[in-house]
């Protein structure tokens, strides 16, 4: 759970993520998006499908999926996701470049082998990781 736009390589938007209990993907938005469907269209239209469809995914990932992610220390946080999409319309969630979010609980947690090759790969945009 990385922008990749952000400044300070995103580690203001994992500690706000953490802070608020939410996981997110950016895309950011000038106005705020009525539904998904909008949000969708609006994102493909002022990013380009590709950004559309990684918040499309995003949205679509099950209740109780797992979420990692690592703070600005390099510890890792187990997250599960308890909710659905909804827009952060505040201004540092736009800033930040984490405006699309979905409710999460996180937990500081020991990560799975493939977790950690994940980010060893630089793996912290959204992203699915299999467990074998």
């Amino acid at each position: 759970m990385r922008s990749r736009v952000v400044p300070d390589d995103g580690r203001r938007a994992v500690g706000r993520a953490l802070a608020l209990g939410v996981v997110g993907v950016g895309g950011r938005l000038d106005a705020e998006p009525a539904d998904l469907a909008a949000a969708v269209a609006a994102v493909a239209t002022r990013h380009d499908e590709r950004t559309a469809a990684r918040l499309e995914r995003f949205a679509a990932v099950p209740d109780g999926a797992e979420a990692w992610t690592r703070d600005a220390d390099g510890v890792f946080h187990r997250g599960v996701l308890t909710g659905g999409w909804r827009h952060d319309p505040d201004p540092l969630a736009w800033e930040l470049d984490l405006t699309h979010v979905r409710p999460c609980r996180w937990d500081a947690a020991a990560p799975p082998p493939a977790v950690v090759e994940a980010f060893a790969r630089g793996g912290l945009n959204f992203q699915r990781v299999r467990r074998a």
